[in-house]
């Protein structure tokens, strides 16, 4: 039986297929060290892990779910939005907890795009957007992201590209942007919100690391009128290490929420309720909780920019994010050829850029989710190799 149009075109996730070649690897005794992947190694905060044990031990929480999440869960991200972002939310309204912000990229886009229907993504970007806008039906419209400009859009392409193909729905963007860490300033978020109310586009905002090595988290709604055009995606996957708890949230005007919940409805039956009211603890965490999560990051930073200066490649000190952006040397075909060398030859394993698309082949990306032990074991395994920055 053949599979369906819809997965034309479609690939298995990247990670997912290269995880198996490395546990591949691990099996013939290769002991590859991963920095490949931004999944947070460290543990939530203790008071965290304590109530989702004890609400998991009382007897009358482990039925279904209301399909909008836990009221507890959805006044503690308008408290955490009005806090961090200054942004005003209804509890009751205007934000739908999810199973993880990923599943959002879905909903939203089966939520608002039919077939034909132009989705603007970003290259370099985070791959799930276009395969999400493709697997709904539309059609994904590249608009390109370079270090000459910094990585910020161009509005004169955007405004091309709005008039050559005629039925753009949606946009996506991604600030602090992944891969390359840029960061947003409050002017590039007011252009966005115009452009997307000059031409009725939806700006769907993913913003999972606002608060990684970024003294400023902003949010998209911050800017005045952003409501009427923009929804925003956000995450405790990063801020909070909880990745593999898979809780996020969907923030936005009430009728948007409403449009999405009509697909979400039909696609699950809730979250685990002492998971919710864990995560409502986690977003009441102070300033003190995002300083000790940073400064791991920062110590660990160090230590990539040393194997990445090795390696020859060039690079921003000024990113935000899990991970840090690189240009590969000009001895280096790709960041693919540069990623294949360094795992077969080193034993260590960066991303190749051009996963992102074809604006990022030319770099390579790291994470900072391994412990310094780990980084400094794979800087003495790219010197041992004979990999290095005069090669």
């Amino acid at each position: 039986m053949n599979t369906s149009k819809r997965l034309e075109g479609i690939g298995e996730y990247y990670f997912s297929q290269k995880l198996r070649e490395i546990d591949e690897l691990n099996r013939q005794g290769k002991n590859i060290v991963n920095l490949g992947i931004g999944s947070p190694d460290q543990p939530p905060h203790p008071e965290v892990i304590r109530v989702l044990q004890e609400e998991s031990a009382k007897p009358n929480v482990h039925g279904y779910q209301s399909y909008k999440g836990s009221p507890v869960l959805r006044r503690a991200v308008a408290a955490w939005y009005q806090r961090w972002y200054g942004v005003e939310l209804d509890a009751d309204t205007e934000i739908m907890p999810l199973i993880g912000s990923k599943e959002g990229i879905m909903h939203i886009c089966m939520t608002y795009l039919n077939e034909g229907d132009g989705a603007l993504v970003p290259n370099p970007g985070y791959p799930t957007y276009r395969s999400a806008v493709k697997l709904a039906g539309g059609t994904c419209i590249d608009y390109s992201l370079s270090e000459d400009r910094d990585w910020l859009p161009d509005f004169g392409e955007l405004e091309r590209l709005v008039k050559d193909h005629g039925r753009v729905k949606l946009m996506w963007v991604n600030y602090p942007h992944m891969p390359t860490g840029r960061l947003p300033g409050r002017g590039l978020f007011e252009r966005l919100v115009a452009f997307g109310r000059k031409h009725g586009i939806l700006i769907c905002h993913d913003n999972p690391y606002s608060f990684i090595l970024n003294d400023h988290p902003m949010s998209l709604l911050s800017v005045e009128g952003a409501k009427e055009v923009v929804i925003e995606l956000n995450s405790l996957s990063k801020s909070q290490n909880m990745a593999g708890w898979r809780v996020g949230m969907l923030v936005g005007a009430k009728h948007r929420i409403d449009e999405v919940l009509r697909f979400k409805s039909n696609m699950d039956s809730g979250m685990f309720l002492p998971l919710q009211l864990a995560a409502a603890k986690a977003l009441s965490l102070g300033k003190e909780w995002y300083e000790s999560v940073n400064e791991v990051y920062r110590t660990r930073r160090v230590k990539v920019f040393e194997l990445l200066e090795q390696l020859g490649c060039v690079f921003s000190r000024e990113q935000a994010g899990l991970f840090v952006w690189a240009k590969v040397p000009a001895t280096s075909k790709d960041g693919f050829a540069l990623s294949d060398r360094v795992l077969y030859e080193a034993g260590v394993f960066i991303t190749p850029g051009g996963i992102f698309g074809p604006a990022g082949e030319g770099y390579v990306r790291v994470s900072l989710c391994s412990t310094v032990e780990k980084l400094q074991e794979s800087i003495q395994r790219v010197r041992g190799a004979g990999i290095c920055s005069n090669q």
